[in-house]
């Protein structure tokens, strides 16, 4: 995906409870989980009766430069956060973990995804005196376990949970336990690992791996995870409700190398590919896709076309992700630098472009021209998602609906406007006909308009964040 301003994936949470490394392996957790927010970061540590916390605005290496800031994040429990700004002030009292005092008991908490009742729980707390700090939806779960009458972190959290609705993967820290926390629907991923005899809980698998942790099981949708030096303690305090995991966790978000909802997305992105090639098929030369998220649904529609896959465009790795950038002029200037054309292999050849989405349009056009400026005689642009019709409410931020080119054009109507000679979108069904992606478990929204929650009518109106 290259759009600017398209769709910003909430973020990525990392807790370890366990070790005097809790906040070295964090750092190196939330490295790995980079790509879904490079906006700030932050860990809150604890350990030995005191809790630490540091936290900034930029990316993980900039944020926690030099290395000894680690070294003084004490204690043998952590929970870090990075993070994008989707629906909120970038700033820094945004910045996560949120950390309370409340009972003289500390509470931390780091959050993946999005309220879709936190304008009328905001209201109603505001209304009874409670006092926000940030302009976050996050900061709403911080209020309600403070305000419960149960006795426990624990249990208050689970009073919590009951009050809100919409996508939340959670990351609570105390003194003495972590627990993690995820919606019935199971919107976002939340995976739980054991590094020796320590639990990680991550947000991708691909956390685990950097600091040699091993995969166990998924946070259950629903389910509320006590972790303390005594062990597990799972709890379902939530009505079970029918799952819909976000479709573009695989699509795009998450990296190819980690294991979400159970299944390797770079197994899926490949099926993708070759579906897409089974529904658009085509006469062409070479088959290239733009880098990094459309490269293992290329090399599916490769196989499944018998097109010579060739590395057609060069990314820059030192502009990051165009679209995570909160600044549009940053974001315009990355489109500029972020790609370059491999001329040789584009002059004079038929070329099959394949890419995960189309948002706006804008920054595809550009590309089309780019490599068309680099030689080729024909572009095929295919796309392994369907067209997006509809705004996503449950952790991504996208444009209105009137922003959203598929929303108001037809397909050829697309293909005129980006100048191509023709272009193909998977289908719906083709996508989730794809194995262990039964129809029915996934938030296919932003393609059919089709909510699995009820959207509360002034959502957005404080434009509180999305994480």
């Amino acid at each position: 995906m290259v759009e600017s301003h398209i769709m910003h994936d909430n973020c990525g949470v990392f807790g370890v409870l366990g070790t005097s490394r809790a906040a070295e392996l964090t750092y190196f957790g939330l490295y790995s989980l980079q790509h879904r927010g490079q906006e700030s970061a932050g860990i809150v540590t604890s350990g030995n009766g005191a809790v630490h916390i540091y936290k900034g605005m930029g990316e993980v290496n900039e944020v926690f430069a030099p290395r000894n800031r680690i070294n003084e994040l004490k204690g043998n429990i952590a929970v870090g956060h990075t993070r994008y700004s989707t629906t909120g002030a970038s700033s820094l009292t945004n910045i996560q973990p949120l950390l309370i005092t409340n009972r003289s008991r500390k509470l931390a908490v780091a959050h993946n995804g999005n309220l879709t009742n936190s304008f009328q729980l905001r209201q109603k707390l505001e209304n009874a005196g409670s006092i926000f700090q940030t302009t976050s939806d996050t900061e709403l779960f911080l209020h309600l376990a403070a305000l419960s009458k149960k006795r426990t972190w624990f249990n208050r959290i689970c009073d919590a949970l009951t009050q809100v609705e919409g996508a939340y993967s959670l990351l609570f820290l105390t003194e003495h336990s972590l627990v993690a926390a995820r919606d019935p629907l199971g919107f976002r991923p939340l995976a739980l690992g054991k590094y020796n005899d320590s639990y990680i809980v991550a947000s991708e698998t691909c956390a685990f791996d950097i600091i040699g942790a091993k995969y166990v099981r998924d946070i259950r949708p629903g389910e509320a995870l006590e972790i303390t030096e005594k062990g597990l303690k799972s709890v379902f305090p939530l009505e079970k409700r029918k799952h819909a995991f976000c479709i573009f966790e695989y699509i795009y978000f998450a990296r190819p190398d980690s294991v979400v909802f159970g299944e390797n997305v770079d197994k899926i992105r490949r099926r993708l590919g070759r579906q897409l090639a089974r529904e658009h098929s085509t006469a062409a030369d070479i088959v290239i896709g733009v880098p990094d998220s459309a490269n293992t649904a290329t090399l599916g529609y490769s196989e499944e076309s018998g097109i010579k896959f060739e590395i057609g465009l060069i990314r820059n790795h030192y502009v990051g992700r165009t679209f995570i950038d909160p600044e549009q002029k940053i974001r315009d200037l990355d489109v500029k630098v972020k790609f370059n054309p491999v001329r040789g292999v584009l002059k004079g050849n038929r070329v099959v472009v394949v890419d995960d989405s189309i948002v706006r349009g804008t920054t595809s056009k550009k590309l089309v021209k780019l490599i068309r400026s680099a030689g080729a005689r024909e572009i095929h642009l295919r796309i392994s998602s369907p067209p997006i019709i509809s705004p996503c409410f449950f952790g991504i931020d996208m444009p209105t609906r009137e922003e959203l080119i598929a929303s108001s054009m037809s397909v050829q109507e697309i293909r005129d406007y980006l100048e191509v000679d023709s272009l193909g979108y998977l289908s719906v069904d083709g996508m989730l006909s794809m194995p262990s992606l039964p129809n029915g478990n996934f938030c296919v929204s932003c393609f059919s308009g089709r909510y699995p929650l009820r959207i509360e009518k002034n959502y957005g109106k404080f434009r509180l964040e999305k994480v």
